[in-house]
């Protein structure tokens, strides 16, 4: 399990990593290649971005995934609609959940916000029950508000 200091050094790796490069694309590509390399027991990680009225695919890592989400469905769109982090123990108990991966039993969704509004969301799933607990919320919560400002949505 990570803990604080583990994920405010992941931050700061992070914000180096995007330093100097304006493009949003190749920024959450790698931001998502840096979350699969060291967060353990996940099998997806990736973004989902507000696109009309639905979230849209961005950049990932796992297999493959649904194209778009409408805002009323699933984690990703409460995530979205409510801007608040959502974690959920157990998929299958979340009424709703859209099943991408068969093989997802726990989610972890922080909402994205620019300029005031939410534009994306961060969707990490794991193959095990109740794999995030309040560290990994805290800690990924840090990471997003960190990395707000420094990319361009």
């Amino acid at each position: 399990m990570k803990t604080i200091e583990d994920y405010q050094l992941l931050t700061k790796q992070a914000l180096a990593l995007i330093e100097g490069e304006t493009d949003l694309t190749a920024n959450l590509s790698n931001i998502s290649a840096l979350l699969n390399m060291n967060l353990n027991k996940i099998n997806w990680v990736g973004f989902y971005l507000l696109k009309g009225d639905q979230l849209v695919l961005g950049p990932f890592q796992g297999n493959v995934a649904c194209y778009r989400i409408d805002l009323d469905k699933g984690v990703c769109g409460k995530a979205f609609r409510t801007n608040t982090t959502q974690r959920i123990a157990d998929v299958h108990d979340f009424p709703g959940h859209i099943a991408c991966d068969a093989a997802s039993q726990s989610e972890i969704v922080v909402p994205i916000n620019c300029n005031g509004k939410t534009v994306a969301v961060l969707d990490i799933d794991s193959p095990i029950t109740e794999r995030f607990n309040e560290v990994d919320e805290a800690g990924l919560n840090h990471f997003i508000t960190q990395l707000e400002n420094k990319l361009n949505f």
